[in-house]
């Protein structure tokens, strides 16, 4: 959050428009029946010192004022017919969204790490808007972190990382002659209003989905060679990953964990030329090798693992924030050693998945998914992300320096949910540094410092194809 004087502009943002959920972040909202499918997402910063308290909060107050989405919480319509609404929360306290703490004296990184895991574990109040912020205090060196959680119902990663673009500062001092906007009074919709708007809304669009069918209809009569290419391609995004799944993250559970990676972003970028393959290449091929050192070294081999990757979708001109991504699934080749040759089928394997006419199967069946009622959903997309041995994610970061409250942030780590999945591995670039948020099941990964040194070890493996890169390091 920026400071309270530090205001773009004199009103609202457009972020969060709408009082609508689309039918992909109805499926997450309401798949949350399974414990194993709560969705936060969090955002990690280290900060150069501790903020002033209240010019924190400050922030904070002008936050909700410039993003009203931060005062609205969620309502379901009676029975779940319809999808949800997003309402302002007539009884919104910031005091209950934003908070701090100090850490015991002697602690670090890996208490840090500990915390912000419970945080993400900690189920949201659905009754309240599904966000909160804690600063903490006491990390070495005078140094603080800050913690934002928020519902990935809100928003997809490129979208929360545009919101902090907008938020945070540009400088340490707060600038007076930044305006700030009067607190919206905001829509406040009942669970009746919701249900009245879907049934609206159905009807409303009764008229064009028939003009869509009919001439889909003929468009498909008169080229039966592309329909027929659509439904094998439909055929194969649906198939799981020939890959099973590792037997040695077979076992699964409700309790996460935390680490964090410093990589020198110009080398990986680097490094992916060399095996002519983009950041997003070279960062997967990292994780696929981390991921055979660790079977090594538990002495069990596996060929692949079943493994996905989000892609946005987002088209010009699509509103901010909101949910607009696809996904892959893939089998991610583990057993190849060479780091230049896992590099090359990696990038065949997502540019063959990209080209596949029906990419985003998740926009097709997601209307009818948000129809259904929340153990429904979860038992039916459940199983899209419980067989994945590894979620990975690469999410462009902000440039430029940014400040809280007059804090400097010199780190960004991103924590994207655990959906039943054994570890979600998210990078954001932070200036000169890759910031790779590692979020794994402690149940499938028994040995976790093996497995951090693990992924350092990928890493490495394919920075050394940069001559002089540098080393990447966990946060200890």
């Amino acid at each position: 959050m920026a400071d309270q004087r530090d205001g773009a502009a004199g009103t609202p943002l457009s972020w969060g428009a709408g009082d609508g959920m689309n039918s992909f972040e109805t499926v997450m909202w309401r798949a949350e029946s399974d414990r194993a499918l709560r969705s936060p997402v969090i955002g990690l910063e280290e900060l150069d010192t501790v903020p002033d308290w209240d010019r924190f909060l400050a922030a904070h107050e002008w936050g909700v004022r410039m993003v009203p989405r931060f005062r609205e919480r969620v309502v379901e319509p009676p029975l779940g017919l319809g999808t949800p609404r997003w309402s302002v929360d007539p009884d919104f306290d910031l005091r209950f969204h934003v908070r701090r703490t100090r850490l015991p004296e002697g602690c670090g990184w890996p208490e840090l790490l500990e915390a912000a895991a419970l945080v993400a574990m900690t189920p949201f109040d659905r009754t309240r808007p599904p966000w909160e912020a804690v600063l903490y205090e006491g990390l070495p060196g005078g140094r603080a972190a800050y913690l934002i959680k928020l519902h990935h119902s809100a928003s997809d990663g490129m979208g929360v990382m545009h919101l902090l673009g907008l938020l945070h500062s540009r400088t340490r001092e707060p600038n007076p002659d930044r305006p700030s906007p009067a607190v919206t009074e905001g829509n406040r919709i009942s669970p009746l209003d919701a249900l009245a708007t879907q049934v609206r809304g159905d009807v409303e669009g009764v008229p064009g989905a028939l003009r869509e069918v009919g001439t889909g209809a003929w468009r498909a009569l008169g080229n039966l060679k592309g329909t027929l290419r659509y439904g094998q391609s439909l055929r194969r995004m649906m198939m799981p990953p020939e890959a099973p799944g590792s037997p040695l993250l077979a076992k699964r559970s409700l309790a996460w964990r935390f680490a964090a990676l410093d990589v020198p972003f110009a080398d990986l970028k680097a490094a992916g030329k060399v095996a002519g393959g983009s950041v997003n290449d070279v960062y997967l091929a990292a994780l696929l090798g981390g991921y055979r050192r660790y079977h090594e070294a538990m002495g069990v081999h596996v060929d692949a693992i079943p493994m996905a990757i989000p892609i946005s979708v987002r088209q010009p001109g699509d509103t901010e924030g909101g949910n607009k991504i696809a996904s892959i699934r893939l089998s991610g080749p583990v057993a190849t050693e060479d780091p230049k040759e896992r590099i090359e089928e990696i990038r065949a394997l997502i540019l063959s998945a990209r080209a596949e006419p029906a990419v985003n199967t998740i926009g097709l069946l997601s209307p009818a998914l948000a129809r259904l009622p929340g153990p429904l959903i979860a038992q039916v997309a459940g199983p899209l992300t419980k067989g994945n041995d590894l979620q990975a994610s690469n999410v462009p970061g902000i440039p430029g320096e940014l400040y809280l409250a007059g804090a400097r942030i010199e780190r960004m780590y991103p924590y994207a949910p655990l959906p039943g999945c054994a570890a979600m591995i998210t990078l954001v670039t932070h200036g000169a540094v890759g910031c790779v948020g590692v979020n794994f099941d402690s149940a499938s990964f028994t040995e976790p410092e093996l497995f951090v040194q693990c992924l350092l070890d990928g890493f490495s493996e394919v920075l050394a194809l940069k001559p002089g890169a540098g080393s990447p390091l966990a946060r200890l």
